[in-house]
C-alpha cells in the first residue's frame, strides 16, 4: 500500500487515471478507474472518501481541508494488458487472450471500452482500456492484448481528434463506436422493439470472441455449380416465413427459411439469394412522437458488415450473438444439403450513418473521411441517394470489403455475393490519386473524386483474389448518381450482372408495347447485344420482377403505383414499371380480366425460362403475392402474405392453397 499527495500518484496505465480539476475542498477529486460500478462516494464535512466495495481494488480518501491525500491500494484487474499486435484488425482470439486492432488515420487518442452483459444492458462500461500511443500504436493501427475470461463481454472503442465537419472529421470522445471489423453486434433483442425509454437507436457493441465449441458444417463443402445452371430465387429471410400462415416454428428467422427450404426444391430452385442479412437498425426511421412508424424492412442501410442481423436469429442476443452466428451457418449448411447455393445481397455503396445529420455508430467516428467519399469542404456525395457513399476505392476500404467478403465464405460458407449499387464500386475515391492507390503516380492522373473506372482497384481485387474469384459474382450495374453499366461494368470474365434491359424490354413486348420484338428477340437469346468480347448468356441474370418493384401479380393488375402508405404522398418508387393492368385496375375485377392477368403472369414465367441466361424469381410470385400496387416497400413490416392472389384469381391466405400447374415451375 502506497501514501502520496493526490497529485503526485504515478500508476501505470491502463489500471488508474487520476484528474483534478479544483483545489477547492468542497468538490471531489475525480478518480478515474475501471470498475466505476464498485465506487461509493461520502462527503463528512472536510473529508471526501472514495470507498470501493471491493477493498482489493481501490481505496482512497481524500482530506479536504488544505492538502489532497489519497491511499490507494491495488489489485490487478480482470484482465493482464500488453501492447497487441496491429494484424489481423477486428477481435480475434490467439492463445491465452484476445487481440484488438483497429484503424483510425486521424484520431488523436482511442480507448477501448469493455461491458459485460449485464453492465451493457444498464447501458454502463464495465472496463476502459486507455491506449498508450508509444506502445498501443503502430502506423495507423491502434492495438492492444487482453489475457482472461471473455465470455459474455462486449467491446467498442472511444476516440478523440478533431470534430471538423468542414474537414471530413467526427471525432466525439462521448461516443462509444462499433468496430467494423466486429463479428457480431449487440443491441436490442427483438426485431421492431424499441430500446429503453423508446430508444430506437440504444448503444451497440461488438461481441468479444473466445474459446468456444466450434459449428459442426457436417463436412459442408461449397457445391460449385455451374452459373449457366442456377435458378435464382430471390428471398426476404424475416418475410419468407413471418405470416401465420407459414406454419413455421419460428416465423420471420433463419431457422424458419429452413423449415421451408424443401418448398424451393420443389418448386426446382437450386440457389437463393437473401436480401441484406447484414446488421441493419429496422427503427431508423420510427418516431414514435411524430407519428411515423415506418419499419426499415429490406435492410438495406448496413451498421456492420462482419455481423449477421441477429434479430433475424430465433435466439436474439443470447449467448452474446454466437447462437444467432450458427443460425445463419445452420441455415446455408441445410440449403447445401438440399443442393442450394445460398448468395447474400451486400451493401457496400453506404451505410445507416446517412448524410451529416445522421448517428455517429462507427466508421464516422472512427475516421469519416477514410470510410466515406467526401468533397474538399466535408461534404457528402450521395451516389447511393442515401446521404453517404462508401469509399470503395480508397486502399483501406476496400482491403476492409475484401476481408469481409471472404470471412463471409471461409467462415460462413456462402456461395456468393449480389453487390447492391455495384456501380459505386467502380468511381474513383476520396484524394484520389496514383500515389494513394498505386503507390506511384500516373501520367495524366487528374481524375475527380467519383470517375468512373475503367479498372477499379476494389473489382480488380475481388476478381483477382485466390479466394473470392471462386464464388459467384453479381452485380447491380448502375447507381443513384446515374451511372448504367449494364453490360459494360469491370468483368474480369468472371462477374455477372442483375439485366435491367432484359426487364423492361419483356415487359413491353408482353403487354404489347409496338416495336420491341427485335429486342425481346435478343433477350430470349442471352441478350448478346450486350454481352460481347467472350461474355457468355450466363452473365445475365435475367429477371423481371424484384424486390423493388411490382411484384407478377401487381405487374399485371396495376398501371400506376399506389405508395401512400409510405408517407411521402406517392412521390417514392419507380413512376415507368411498364405495367398492365389487363383492362382495369386493382384487384377486384370482372373475370375475364382475371383470365387475362393469369395468361400473362404464364406468358413472363415461360420467357423467364426459355430464355438464355439465369434466371431469377422474386419471393412469393411463384403463387401469385401482391403488395397491393405498392412498388416500393422498403419501409412496411406488413406485406408477408398478408394478401394473396391466386392464378385463378382468388384471394387466399394461405399460399399453399395454389393451383398445382402455376406453383411448379
Amino acid at each position: 500500500m502506497a501514501m502520496c499527495c493526490f497529485s503526485h500518484i504515478l500508476l501505470s496505465p491502463p489500471y488508474i487515471t487520476t484528474t483534478f480539476t479544483s483545489q477547492s475542498p468542497s468538490q471531489f477529486p475525480r478518480i478515474a478507474i475501471f470498475n466505476k460500478r464498485d465506487l461509493e462516494f461520502h462527503n463528512h464535512n472536510t473529508t471526501t472518501s472514495f470507498i470501493s466495495s471491493n477493498p482489493n481494488k481501490i481505496f482512497a480518501i481524500g482530506n479536504g481541508a488544505t492538502t489532497e491525500t489519497a491511499v490507494v491500494e491495488i489489485q490487478k484487474l480482470q484482465f493482464q494488458v500488453s501492447n497487441g499486435y496491429p494484424s489481423p484488425l477486428g477481435a480475434t482470439v490467439q492463445e491465452d487472450g484476445v487481440n484488438f486492432a483497429i484503424y483510425s488515420l486521424n484520431a488523436l487518442s482511442a480507448t477501448l471500452c469493455l461491458f459485460t452483459l449485464s453492465d451493457f444492458k444498464n447501458n454502463e462500461v464495465t472496463e476502459y482500456i486507455t491506449l498508450d500511443p508509444l506502445v498501443n500504436k503502430t502506423g495507423c493501427v491502434w492495438h492492444v492484448f487482453l489475457k482472461g475470461d471473455f465470455k459474455d463481454m462486449l467491446y467498442g472503442y472511444k476516440f478523440d481528434g478533431k470534430f471538423s465537419p468542414q474537414q471530413g472529421h467526427y471525432y466525439d470522445s462521448s461516443q462509444i463506436l462499433l468496430d467494423p471489423y466486429a463479428k457480431a453486434v449487440i443491441s436490442r433483442g427483438d426485431f421492431g422493439a424499441v430500446g429503453p425509454d423508446g430508444n430506437c437507436w440504444p448503444q451497440m457493441a461488438g461481441m468479444v470472441p473466445f474459446n468456444h465449441e466450434e459449428f459442426d458444417w457436417e463436412g459442408d463443402l461449397p457445391l460449385k455449380y455451374p452459373q449457366k445452371d442456377l435458378i435464382i430465387y430471390e428471398m426476404h429471410v424475416r418475410g419468407f416465413t413471418k405470416h401465420e400462415s407459414s406454419n413455421t416454428e419460428f416465423p420471420g428467422t433463419y431457422l424458419g427459411v429452413v423449415e421451408k427450404l424443401d418448398h424451393l426444391k420443389e418448386l426446382g430452385v437450386n440457389c437463393i439469394e437473401l436480401m441484406p442479412c447484414h446488421e441493419f437498425n429496422e427503427l431508423e426511421y420510427y418516431n414514435a412522437v411524430q407519428g411515423d412508424y415506418r419499419v426499415n424492412f429490406w435492410g438495406y442501410s448496413t451498421i456492420n458488415y462482419f455481423s449477421p442481423m441477429i434479430r433475424y436469429s430465433s435466439s436474439g442476443i443470447k449467448n452474446c450473438g454466437h447462437d444467432g452466428i450458427n443460425e445463419i451457418k445452420f441455415l446455408i449448411k441445410e440449403a447445401h444439403k438440399r443442393g442450394i447455393e445460398v448468395i447474400m445481397d451486400v451493401v457496400f455503396n453506404h451505410t445507416a450513418e446517412g448524410n451529416e445529420k445522421g448517428p455517429i455508430i462507427s466508421f464516422r467516428g472512427v475516421d469519416n473521411s477514410v470510410y466515406y467519399m467526401v468533397a474538399p469542404k466535408g461534404e457528402f456525395y450521395n451516389y447511393s441517394g442515401c446521404g453517404n457513399t462508401f469509399n470503395c476505392n480508397h486502399p483501406v476500404v476496400r482491403k476492409f470489403i475484401v476481408d469481409c467478403l471472404r470471412y463471409w465464405v471461409t467462415e460462413m460458407h456462402v456461395d456468393g455475393f449480389r453487390f447492391d449499387l455495384a456501380s459505386i464500386m467502380t468511381r474513383s475515391s476520396s484524394l484520389w490519386n496514383g500515389v494513394n492507390v498505386f503507390g506511384a503516380p500516373i501520367e495524366g492522373d487528374l481524375l475527380a473524386i467519383g470517375t468512373p473506372l475503367s479498372s477499379p482497384p476494389l473489382i480488380d481485387m475481388i476478381s483477382n483474389d485466390p479466394i473470392l474469384r471462386g464464388v459467384k459474382l453479381i452485380a447491380e450495374a448502375w447507381d443513384a448518381g446515374g451511372l448504367y453499366q449494364v453490360g459494360t461494368f469491370p468483368h474480369w470474365g468472371i462477374w455477372s450482372e442483375w439485366n435491367g434491359k432484359y426487364r423492361d424490354t419483356v415487359r413491353q413486348f408482353i403487354k404489347g408495347t409496338d416495336g420491341f420484338a427485335g429486342a425481346f428477340a435478343e433477350c430470349v437469346c442471352g441478350s448478346p447485344n450486350l454481352y460481347q468480347g467472350g461474355r457468355k448468356p450466363w452473365n445475365s441474370i435475367n429477371l423481371v420482377c424484384a424486390h423493388d418493384g411490382f411484384t407478377l401479380a401487381d405487374l399485371v393488375t396495376y398501371n400506376k403505383k399506389h405508395n401512400l402508405p409510405n408517407g411521402e404522398d406517392n412521390n417514392d418508387g419507380e413512376n415507368h414499371n411498364n405495367s398492365w393492368n389487363c383492362g382495369e385496375e386493382g384487384e377486384f375485377v370482372s373475370a375475364s380480366v382475371k383470365k387475362l392477368r393469369k395468361r400473362q403472369m404464364r406468358n413472363f414465367f415461360l420467357t423467364l425460362m426459355v430464355s438464355q441466361g439465369v434466371p431469377m424469381i422474386y419471393m412469393g410470385d411463384e403463387y401469385g403475392h401482391t403488395k397491393g400496387g405498392n412498388n416500393n416497400t422498403y419501409c412496411h413490416d406488413n406485406y408477408h402474405f398478408c394478401s394473396i392472389i391466386i392464378s385463378d384469381g382468388i384471394k387466399r391466405k394461405n399460399p399453399h392453397q395454389t393451383s398445382s400447374d402455376f406453383a411448379v415451375f
